[in-house]
């Protein structure tokens, strides 16, 4: 059992100092997550408090496993929600200016239409959206997905790479989901 583990046992039982110490190890991961998704830090320090709060109001939530893969994913998904909620465009998030190129991936960049691409995203199986979302709407590297959610590197190069294919594919039309 890891120390980020030990530490919801006890934050289970209700122990201030253990919450405390797993504030202390993982709050700026949260909040450089949070940052990411909206640009807004003020918004970020809002989804930290939020994601916190979450754990110390229900620690069962935590299941086991990697610890710092499971905030990750809570603090993502809190993120996106002030981002559904405040119905910004996610195609905001993206520079206007990419480079040319035959890649996959930026074959689907140059294709972005907000609404198009959140329809799209949604049709994907969850492991490739998450990945496709925190690597190009998180502005994580694939090496950070791997290292926040525990996922080995090879696997999150094969989700973004499947759920790219897949997401070029319904945003030209060629096939479902």
């Amino acid at each position: 059992m890891n120390d980020a583990s030990r530490l919801m046992e006890r934050v289970r039982a209700r122990d201030a100092a253990a919450f405390e110490t797993l504030y202390d190890e993982y709050h700026r991961l949260v909040y450089g997550l949070a940052l990411r998704v909206l640009a807004d830090p003020g918004a970020a320090e809002d989804v930290t408090q939020a994601v916190f709060l979450k754990i110390w109001d229900n620690p069962a939530l935590f299941r086991g496993g990697n610890f710092g893969g499971w905030i990750a994913r809570v603090t993502r998904n809190r993120a996106l929600d002030v981002v559904r909620s405040r119905a910004v465009r996610v195609q905001e998030d993206v520079p206007e200016s990419l480079p040319v190129d035959e890649s996959l991936e930026e074959t689907v960049i140059a294709n972005l239409d907000g609404a198009r691409v959140r329809d799209a995203l949604e049709r994907l199986p969850r492991e490739q959206r998450e990945a496709i979302e925190l690597g190009f709407f998180g502005g994580a590297t694939q090496e950070d997905i791997a290292r926040e959610t525990g996922i080995p590197l090879g696997t999150v190069k094969t989700r973004i790479r499947m759920g790219l294919r897949k997401l070029r594919n319904v945003l030209e039309g060629v096939v479902t989901v």
